[in-house]
């Protein structure tokens, strides 16, 4: 049986697809490329194909990859191969949106936990993000910080070190994050408890995120950040 939300005094959550709704951005920028160019894009093709290129062998940290990526995926779709559109994907990560949910349960999980940021992009997008999400963290690691990506367990080593520094432990944080392969499956084998946001419920496949060599059971399981807020919050009154 999980352990009750109070038991937690910290939240890590991944930013990029669990916050910060990249999907979107991506598929938003490429399809204004594309109207440019009179073409058009079917987005969970793109997004296929952006999984596809992002995962290949010598990829570059995030979202400055996103300029090769573009460069691998424009003539499959149809846009036009000049680096050009490969830096405005990259740079259009400075706009994307955080989900319609994420800034207002963000604020309230505040309230009772100290919230830690781990995310694969690097620093000058994580500065984007936050300012999107009203900057609600107590910490923040990037690959810049941690010199390595998620799944790797370095990278969650080093934000066990900084709990630790704090005088406590990872059996005090719970670990929210909507991929499998980057954060659910990893931080089980670590021995965190976990919470999936499943962003995708109501779509088929694993859209731009890559998929996992096995499904692993959430501790916690909820199909947007409202619903976590909403579950932390009835279980803290139940303790009054």
């Amino acid at each position: 049986m999980a352990k009750a939300f109070s038991e937690f005094k910290y939240m890590t959550f991944d930013v990029v697809g669990t916050l910060i709704d990249f999907e979107g951005g991506i598929t938003a920028c490429l399809s204004g490329i594309a109207a440019e160019a009179s073409a058009a894009i079917d987005g969970e093709e793109a997004l296929a194909l952006y999984r596809q290129a992002r995962y290949m062998p010598g990829v570059g940290l995030f979202p400055d990859d996103l300029v090769r990526v573009y460069m691998v995926i424009a003539p499959r779709l149809g846009l036009p191969a000049e680096e050009k559109y490969g830096v405005r994907l990259r740079d259009s990560a400075s706009v994307w949106k955080g989900f319609p949910d994420s800034t207002a349960a963000l604020a309230e999980l505040a309230k009772s936990n100290k919230l830690i940021a781990m995310t694969n992009a690097r620093r000058w997008a994580l500065d984007h993000f936050e300012k999107q999400l009203g900057s609600p963290f107590f910490a923040t690691f990037t690959a810049d910080d941690t010199g390595t990506e998620k799944p790797d367990p370095a990278f969650f080593q080093k934000v066990f070190d900084f709990v630790a520094s704090c005088g406590d432990s990872k059996d005090d944080i719970l670990h929210v994050a909507q991929s499998q392969y980057h954060d659910i499956g990893i931080s089980r084998a670590l021995g965190m408890t976990n919470c999936w946001i499943e962003r995708r419920h109501a779509q088929k496949g694993y859209g731009g995120t890559i998929e996992p060599e096995r499904f692993t059971v959430p501790d916690y399981h909820f199909t947007s950040m409202a619903a976590l807020a909403t579950a932390v919050r009835e279980s803290l009154k139940e303790r009054t």
